[in-house]
């Protein structure tokens, strides 16, 4: 067997591209020779440290503590580093069962959005909500974007936009009731760590599919409703998202919902 290997058969060997061998060269962890036409030569010494490479890469190692780790390895060196990964791995796992346990509500989200009765004004006790509130209006839903953005960034970890029922806007009760309907004057987001609360009690709530001008249909029959029911309104309108342009690019598949607590 051949003792040195050119640039492109251990590439090919390796499935590694050349300019990642270069990279490792250049940072020392290997050193090949140079032959004629000063052509990189690789010794089969470097076959034993592209195999630790690739397999530490695998488990998720730098190329910092890989070069550190080839520079002074022994069997509890190795021990060291195979427990760190351990530990590693366990985390991996807990944030993976954390975003699981997301999906699966994501999608129990979406599919209550199918049974979800459209045009009706229903009564409802909702508790007490936290959530992240910006205190700025908008007029365009481009501009709503950016706020929402901006609330994403108050728990990244936790906060999501695909498949979230927690995204919502303030419409003063007084605006809608004088017929401006989409008079927005803050954004939120709903999260057990917000620091903002939004009170619980008795709601009266009415959805609808389509386009978010509907609320200059729907807020009126929804504050009429209250009107002949004997209800005083208490509260601004929150406007929540259960479908927007984030989850379907078919307008008419949005569903949005109207709330508002009364006493």
């Amino acid at each position: 067997m051949k003792k040195y290997f050119k640039i492109g058969e251990i590439s090919e060997l390796y499935h590694i591209g050349t300019d990642s061998l270069r990279y490792y060269e250049k940072l020392g962890i290997l050193k090949p020779k140079r032959g004629e036409n000063q052509y990189r030569l690789y010794h089969t010494d470097d076959i034993w440290r592209l195999n630790v490479i690739r397999e530490l890469r695998e488990l998720g190692f730098s190329m910092e503590q890989i070069g550190t780790y080839l520079k002074n390895h022994t069997v509890s060196r190795t021990k060291d580093l195979l427990q760190d990964e351990f530990q590693m791995i366990e985390e991996k796992q807990k944030k993976l069962k954390v975003l699981q346990k997301n999906v699966e509500e994501r999608i129990q989200m979406l599919n209550q959005c199918e049974e979800k009765e459209m045009g009706k004004v229903h009564f409802c006790k909702i508790p007490d909500r936290n959530c992240h509130y910006i205190d700025e209006g908008y007029e365009q839903d481009e501009e709503m974007d950016v706020l929402i953005k901006q609330l994403l960034n108050r728990n990244p970890e936790k906060l999501y936009i695909i498949g979230s029922n927690h995204i919502g806007s303030i419409i003063p009760a007084k605006s809608a009731g004088n017929g401006r309907c989409r008079e927005y004057t803050g954004v939120f987001m709903i999260d057990e760590e917000g620091d903002t609360v939004i009170k619980g009690g008795d709601y009266l709530t009415i959805s609808y599919r389509g386009n978010c001008e509907q609320n200059y249909q729907f807020l009126p029959r929804l504050f009429s409703h209250a009107r002949d029911e004997g209800y005083r309104i208490v509260s601004d309108v929150y406007e929540i998202l259960w479908v927007d342009i984030h989850v379907s690019g078919v307008e008419e598949e949005h569903i949005t919902e109207l709330q508002v607590r009364v006493e």
